[in-house]
């Protein structure tokens, strides 16, 4: 009967059509940008692309995947957020189920828990953060992109509260038959844990693949760039020099059509991914582990 009601079918309908306009605009810049990648030079420099390729070409992408330092900051990215996101995922695990518990079960668990929380305020700035960086020797390495955010406070939070909704008597069935903490945590937890890790296997995902300023920031070799640094570096200078572009391609490229073309080659494999794990941000963070 609720959904009968006329108030509802009214709400209904405009949250559909809000829905529908928000989605419409988060999609056609993608649209546009793929768009200029498949438009010849001439329409691209005078603005004429809108939505619809002009002069369908495909000079951009060819000679995109034909550039090493592209290719080599794409395979840059996509290690980076296999082992980023493994590592991140690894910790918050390890951190979430301590916190999780009772005062009278993890002694001095909320000292613990505030020192998570006061690394989410407060930070040391950017200037200790590099020096502490250079000291450890990670500057131009593979290793900088990962180890400086390898915890990530917000996600373990997420995690620890999923944690604190798990039955007590799963805990107490597994610790009475013998498991201690360690075995409790892979055997019992992990299993019913999937879709919540899944969810934040995708926010870690996108931090890792978009995540531009630290490889500008601690990199100094182009070819360990990420492909997000790679991208800036190319978008703010406006230079194709660094894909050995001849005369004759010149007459076929643009700026405009070979950054479009780079940006939505970057972009294709969030996009390839995020479908497949969509599903789990519905149930992800308030799925229990009891099932009727």
């Amino acid at each position: 009967m609720y959904h009968k009601t006329w108030s509802y079918r009214v709400f209904s309908v405009f949250n559909n059509i809000a829905m529908f306009i928000i989605a419409v605009t988060c999609v056609l810049p993608l649209v546009h940008v793929l768009a200029v990648s498949l438009s010849a030079k001439s329409a691209a420099d005078a603005n004429l692309v809108t939505f619809w390729p002009i002069e369908f070409t495909l000079e951009s992408y060819k000679k995109t995947i034909n550039n090493p330092l592209f290719l080599n900051s794409l395979g840059v990215s996509v290690l980076r957020t296999v082992a980023g996101t493994a590592l991140t995922l690894l910790l918050a695990f390890l951190a979430a189920y301590p916190l999780s518990k009772e005062n009278y079960v993890f002694r001095g668990r909320t000292i613990y828990a505030w020192i998570f929380v006061f690394t989410m305020i407060f930070n040391g700035g950017l200037v200790p953060f590099y020096m502490v960086v250079q000291t450890l020797g990670l500057i131009d390495s593979f290793w900088v992109l990962i180890l400086p955010g390898a915890v990530n406070v917000w996600l373990t939070i997420l995690l620890l509260n999923f944690f604190r909704g798990v039955p007590k008597e799963l805990e107490e069935a597994a610790l009475i038959d013998g498991a201690g903490h360690l075995r409790t945590l892979f055997v019992i937890y992990l299993p019913i844990s999937l879709p919540a890790i899944a969810t934040l296997a995708v926010f870690s995902m996108v931090f890792h693949w978009n995540s531009w300023f630290d490889g500008l920031l601690y990199i100094h070799s182009p070819k360990k760039y990420p492909l997000a640094t790679y991208l800036q570096t190319v978008i703010v200078q406006r230079d194709l020099s660094s894909m050995s572009i001849s005369p004759e391609e010149l007459r076929l490229l643009s700026q405009k059509t070979v950054t479009s073309a780079q940006i939505f080659i970057g972009a294709l494999p969030v996009l390839l991914v995020y479908p497949f794990l969509q599903k789990y941000f519905v149930k992800g963070l308030v799925l229990g582990s009891v099932k009727e």
